[in-house]
């Protein structure tokens, strides 16, 4: 299959204002010890400085190809895109509601992990075959084409082989973890891998018809992912289970070259980020910013100063 330039590609983000007062009253039934929701590890997940607008702002300046952009809220706008006078801008952004992908399965619902929504985003309505999937944190930088993320109608990954913890010998006797490297370890050994490709904090390219096929045929392995209000141990990124079905159906490209500026600490001097994005601007694709939140005021005000004027 060519990459015709006329390829139809979606993009789809997560958002959730964790300040939004509903929310938390929503959350709060779900949580036995109340005191969580005060701390920062706990408030970072959910808590945000208008990045999404920040996210849908740089598709459309540097990824014009992209047809619809689906933004999955619980019950929730985005302020800007409330906007009258802004919303002519944003004719391609679409709310979807958790309610509408969780359909038959609204029992799951409230959820306040994202690992549910991602595994239900390939049932977004009128969804295309082809779509990259982002988080609110990131962005894009550079003009992109969709060769950065198909090629020949298969998804480019950008990551690399990594052994699984256990196998690992310093690793064996450390406490499991929930985090970003576990559950892709989780995928891997679903499909059953005696490794896992490790992917980055960059766009993910995915095609709904790989969700659609192995959950269909799986259909408890759908329930369990979503099951769970806040993340499980035992749950799989389903990121992860795409990028490594495609890799089991060789339906992919690797890609070693990440194009990606990634910034998940802001403790560095201001000048360091200064320089880095200087740099970044000149040769990367993608800027991550993982809890921006959490970043000291004049960091996180020269990135975002620095964002808009990108992007502009």
């Amino acid at each position: 299959m060519n990459n015709k330039k006329n390829i139809k590609i979606d993009a789809v983000i997560l958002w959730v204002d964790g300040n939004d007062e509903a929310h938390i009253s929503k959350m709060l039934p779900y949580i036995e010890d109340k005191s969580i929701i005060k701390t920062k590890k706990f408030k970072t997940r959910f808590e945000q400085v208008n990045e999404i607008q920040y996210t849908i702002d740089s598709i459309l300046k540097f990824a014009s190809f992209i047809e619809n952009i689906f933004v999955v809220t619980d019950n929730q706008v985005p302020h800007f895109l409330k906007d009258k006078n802004k919303k002519t801008n944003y004719d391609k952004v679409t709310i979807v509601d958790h309610q509408v992908i969780f359909k038959g399965y609204e029992k799951y619902l409230p959820t306040f992990n994202c690992r549910p929504i991602e595994t239900c985003i390939h049932r977004i309505p009128n969804l295309s075959e082809h779509f990259i999937y982002f988080n609110d944190d990131f962005f894009l930088i550079n003009h992109t084409k969709p060769e950065d993320f198909f090629e020949n109608g298969f998804p480019i990954l950008r990551g690399k082989w990594l052994n699984f913890d256990e196998n690992i010998f310093y690793k064996k006797f450390k406490k499991p973890r929930t985090g970003h490297k576990s559950i892709q370890q989780n995928a891997a050994k679903l499909l059953g891998f005696d490794k896992y490709y490790n992917f980055k904090h960059t766009p993910h390219p995915m095609r709904k018809s790989t969700f659609e096929k192995f959950f269909k045929a799986n259909e408890a392995v759908f329930i369990n992912n979503i099951k769970y209000r806040f993340r499980d141990k035992s749950q799989f990124t389903p990121q992860g289970l795409a990028n490594h079905l495609e890799i089991k159906n060789k339906t992919c490209v690797f890609k070693d070259n990440l194009q990606l500026i990634y910034f998940r600490s802001y403790k560095k001097p201001l000048l360091w980020y200064k320089i880095k994005l200087k740099i970044a601007s000149k040769g990367k694709l993608f800027l991550g910013l993982q809890s921006l939140d959490l970043a000291p005021k004049n960091i996180r005000d020269y990135i975002l100063d620095w964002l808009d004027n990108r992007i502009k």
